[in-house]
């Protein structure tokens, strides 16, 4: 492709709009046919992480025009900001303003007014959505017109970010294993840079009020003044921490209980008997290590019901020294190996974290199944291979891994077939593959 070529596609690409509120080539539903309405959730629904958020504002940029999209998500420890839309606008956009929008939105009500985003007071469209076993999420159109949206829109926004806040935590519950390991350990240097940035400004603000407030300082009205606005930015900056901390970590014994929710459902129909020992409640973990002792709680647990004889599963989750301990026991004959428990990928998600597994089967006793996860922060791995490709070159990819050919993907993605051999000679050369054939083997390697 010459650079004529090369900026046609570009352009074209930047008035579909994939990270951003559609126009051009993007369609448009027609949101009064449920078709087409299930159509829109479904190119939401399958876009690619990273690019979900993207997606629907550009589905909704015709029922609701707005300038950019925000989302604030309880799911995502390592990054529970995300932006789209008109990039100028959205970079300005800050996790305090849409936490102080998340503790004023009831769930399932959404609201219409003028809010502060990105530093100054805007029109905006606010959806909040909280699953079970979930932190909840917020969603804000940014720059929506001033008159009242009529009730229906309102109901098809919310149950659209219903969708989406159920796929989130879907991803959060059922993490792949490549990607758990690169969260956690953002995660983990995302709390550490935050309590170093409160401690040093806890103090720099803890000196200003004691120098304010000393009586040999004149001007009484301007000190009080100032004595006020240091103490409302330093009460600020310690909710902000608060509100972070909250999304980075939980508590252990909210995780035991919804795994073992997550759990009588697979019990429910047989005669199988679940006994639990819960850990310490006032105990808190990160949340993707939790959401992995979930995993593998219920992956063993799928395990162990494999087999015949079982009556009886014993799960305890406790924390020792440095690390959380799950323990699945059962009744049965005493034959399952790792092997078995290796179908269901439990020692993929473990590695993920640097964990452990380790399988005591005594045949005709039953088997002890431990997972050991380490509390402590952990090292990001080195990048896997698909790390350096956009959003929109992923959904090309995923597309080309099911073995569409470009003309087909255009179609898929209503952009120009053009566009399609530009993404896929990008795609080529950053994975260094030489084939579209090895392309898609890379992404079925890294589960695209």
């Amino acid at each position: 492709m010459d650079h004529a070529e090369e900026s046609a596609a570009r352009a074209e690409e930047s008035a579909a709009g994939p990270e951003g509120v559609g126009t051009g080539r993007v369609p448009v539903p027609d949101w009064t046919d449920p078709a087409a309405v299930l159509a829109a959730a479904t190119r939401v629904l399958r876009a690619p992480l990273g690019g979900t958020l993207g997606r629907l504002s550009s589905e909704l940029g015709a029922l609701v025009p707005h300038r950019a999209a925000a989302a604030l998500s309880g799911y995502c420890a390592h990054s529970p900001l995300k932006t789209a839309g008109d990039r100028e606008l959205a970079a300005r956009v800050t996790g305090s303003e849409l936490g102080r929008l998340a503790a004023t939105v009831p769930v399932d009500r959404p609201w219409q007014g003028a809010a502060q985003l990105a530093g100054e007071e805007r029109r905006v469209l606010a959806v909040a959505s909280r699953e079970a076993g979930g932190a909840g999420a917020l969603l804000v159109l940014a720059e929506v017109s001033g008159e009242p949206l009529p009730a229906p829109v309102l109901r098809l926004v919310q149950r659209l970010w219903d969708l989406v806040t159920a796929r989130e935590l879907g991803r959060a519950l059922a993490p792949e294993p490549a990607q758990l390991g690169r969260s956690r350990a953002a995660a983990s240097e995302r709390g550490r840079v935050m309590a170093e940035l409160a401690a040093a400004h806890s103090a720099t603000l803890t000196g200003l009020l004691t120098t304010l407030r000393a009586p040999a300082l004149g001007d009484g009205q301007a000190r009080a003044a100032a004595t006020e606005l240091a103490l409302s930015a330093l009460l600020a900056l310690r909710s902000y921490a608060e509100w972070d901390r909250g999304l980075s970590e939980e508590s252990l014994g909210e995780a035991f209980a919804r795994s073992a929710a997550e759990l009588r459902p697979l019990l429910r129909f047989g005669n199988v008997r679940l006994e639990l020992r819960a850990p310490e409640p006032d105990r808190t973990v990160p949340s993707d290590l939790a959401h992995t002792a979930g995993a593998a709680t219920r992956a063993t647990v799928l395990a162990m019901l494999e087999q015949d004889g079982v009556r009886r599963l014993r799960l305890r989750w406790h924390t020792a020294a440095d690390r959380l301990r799950v323990v699945v026991r059962d009744d049965g004959p005493g034959t399952l190996d790792a092997d078995s428990l290796g179908a269901h990928r439990v020692g993929e998600l473990l590695d993920a974290l640097g964990g452990t597994l380790t399988v005591d089967a005594e045949p005709g006793w039953g088997t002890t199944v431990t997972a050991a996860l380490p509390l402590g922060p952990l090292t990001a791995p080195a990048p896997g291979p698909l790390a350096e490709l956009h959003p929109r070159e992923l959904e090309v990819l995923g597309l080309l891994t099911r073995g569409l050919r470009n003309r087909a993907i255009a179609a898929e993605l209503h952009i120009s077939e053009s566009t399609v051999k530009f993404h896929v000679a990008n795609i080529l050369g950053k994975l260094g593959a030489a084939s579209r054939g090895e392309a898609a083997a890379l992404a079925r390697e890294a589960g695209v």
